[in-house]
């Protein structure tokens, strides 16, 4: 198994170039594509960590980071947890950590950028299934039984639901905690919903390191999207988050988005 050292998703085989980095939404690096291993990245030093983010949510980081750097979600509940996200490195610390905090019963990144190494997750947590936006299965490199295609609405454990509003790829998800935040609702966004540093707006984009923007309409469809569930807390996947009222940042923002890339506010340029 081999490791992007870009994008830290995990493939088959090596090429000369990682697909997914290619893509215009990602690069590949000036110095050109690398591949890397678990075992040359553990030889490196990096290590992954769990730290507890709210009551039964808790975020998987790599460091030194690996590829995107995304933190990954873990969601405990009575039913079995939720791994959203996951890393491009494991390491058997990370495992067992996540082992003694319940069975996963289902893996899901919101986007093939965040990929990672999840049929390793898959195999380190005894197979559980790894689910895969069906608008977007063509980008998975290394393909396994444990990939499991899904589309639309559906609802993976009780109260942990998944939508797929598209936008940043056509088959990019959010999931919605609907206990999360003390009962008031906590949305995973990926970065189909990315949020800003202040923490008070989030943004929308085709790409985020090539600054490609989405469309007015996309982004409607999106904030509809999310708006169908309630939710207080928003968090993304590289360590930010709105931490409260999340569900009008999302929709003030939106509208903020739409009226700039309409031209409303062309007067101040």
């Amino acid at each position: 198994m081999w490791i992007c050292g870009a994008c830290a998703v995990e493939h088959e085989e090596t090429s000369e170039v990682c697909r997914i980095c290619a893509d215009e939404r990602q690069y590949v690096p000036a110095g050109g594509q690398r591949w890397t291993t678990l075992s040359e990245l553990a030889a490196a030093g990096h290590s992954a960590r769990v730290a507890e983010l709210e009551p039964d949510l808790f975020g998987i980081t790599v460091e030194p980071r690996v590829g995107i750097g995304q933190q990954s979600h873990l969601v405990r509940t009575r039913a079995g947890n939720l791994l959203w996200d996951p890393t491009g490195y494991l390491d058997d610390h990370v495992v067992r950590q996540v082992r003694e905090l319940g069975e996963v019963v289902g893996i899901v990144a919101s986007h093939p950028h965040m990929f990672g190494v999840q049929v390793e997750w898959s195999r380190q947590l005894g197979g559980v299934p790894v689910f895969v936006a069906t608008p977007d299965l063509h980008w998975v490199s290394r393909p396994d039984p444990v990939i499991r295609p899904w589309s639309g609405t559906i609802e993976i454990l009780p109260g942990l639901t998944l939508s797929q509003p598209g936008g940043h790829f056509p088959g990019s998800a959010i999931a919605h905690w609907a206990s999360g935040a003390d009962g008031k609702g906590v949305l995973l966004a990926g970065d189909t919903i990315q949020s800003n540093p202040g923490r008070a707006s989030v943004t929308f984009m085709r790409s985020y390191p090539n600054r490609i923007p989405l469309s007015a309409a996309v982004v409607e469809r999106v904030t509809q999207a999310a708006e169908v569930f309630t939710f207080d807390r928003l968090y993304d996947n590289l360590g930010g988050s709105v931490p409260a009222d999340a569900r009008d940042v999302v929709r003030y923002s939106a509208n903020r988005y739409i009226s700039w890339i309409r031209g409303d506010f062309d007067h101040l340029t």
